[in-house]
């Protein structure tokens, strides 16, 4: 397939980012986010699975690049799991936003905030004192807990509802709160998608990174590579999802790439994987 006009770069920063790739591909990192990424946002998050194509997509990469992660909110474990990574040498999950480390079968993980368990026993009586929409519902993800309102009738006007609240009792208890799409999710602070794809660039000595989001989860790490493009540092953005989705507008202003949804992403995966399989690819 190769590289086609929907997955070239159309800013000069981005062509720049895919040429250091393909040039030196051992010196780059490719990373990604889960949902809405690599898998279909779905009503339960529970649900969610990869697009069938990640895997072989990855599997191709992987030996290839410098390294593959996946950065995402979620539990390392669950990613694996949902994204069918288990089995595929050299991919990277940093989980819970970097707190939690999955490589080589292993997982890896600090002691969860205290201020996360005592939210948890407070939440239902918070939710229920502030009148919260039916159909709001939490998700307990060990490390975090998520207050979701797409199940809701009005889940924009629940979500505005619900915002200020949350925020308030994350700062009673030490935490913030992380919006996403139709979710607030209550977690530790210093702890987010900016810091973990720093660290694991500057871990791996990376001259190049494509980094793919689909969310406002994602803003901290387009930040930090437009923050480390001074610095030599060839960064290509990816944004996931429809460029008139209001729910990604940011990240589709600010990316260099805009491809629909994880099947675009993984079409653009695999014209990467095809570039590089190529001799002039320069290995």
């Amino acid at each position: 397939m190769g590289l086609s006009d929907m997955t070239r770069p159309l800013t000069d920063a981005g062509r720049a980012g895919l040429a250091a790739l393909l040039a030196a591909p051992r010196d780059a990192v490719i990373a990604l986010d889960f949902d809405g990424t690599l898998a279909p946002i779905v009503p339960d998050p529970d649900l969610a699975r990869a697009d069938p194509g990640v895997a072989p997509a990855l599997r191709a990469l992987a030996p290839r690049v410098g390294a593959v992660a996946v950065v995402t909110g979620r539990p390392a474990g669950l990613a694996v799991e949902y994204g069918g990574l288990a089995g595929i040498d050299g991919v990277v999950v940093l989980g819970h936003y970097g707190a939690e480390r999955w490589e080589d079968g292993r997982l890896t993980a600090p002691p969860a905030h205290p201020g996360v368990a005592e939210v948890r026993a407070e939440l239902a009586e918070r939710l229920a004192a502030l009148g919260a929409p039916e159909g709001t519902w939490v998700e307990d993800k060990g490390r975090s807990v998520a207050v979701h309102t797409r199940r809701t009738a009005e889940p924009a006007a629940a979500f505005e509802l619900l915002r200020a609240p949350m925020e308030r009792l994350a700062a009673e208890h030490g935490l913030v709160v992380e919006p996403g799409r139709l979710v607030l999710e209550l977690r530790p602070p210093g702890v987010d998608k900016g810091a973990a794809l720093t660290g694991l660039l500057r871990e791996r000595g990376a001259r190049s990174v494509l980094y793919a989001g689909d969310d406002l989860g994602d803003v901290p790490a387009f930040a930090a590579v437009e923050g480390l493009r001074p610095e030599g540092l060839a960064g290509l953005l990816v944004c996931s999802g429809a460029v008139g989705d209001a729910p990604v507008r940011e990240l589709a202003d600010r990316a260099d790439l805009v491809v629909p949804g994880p099947a675009g992403v993984v079409e653009l995966l695999v014209a990467l994987g095809e570039e590089l399989s190529r001799p002039a690819a320069g290995r």
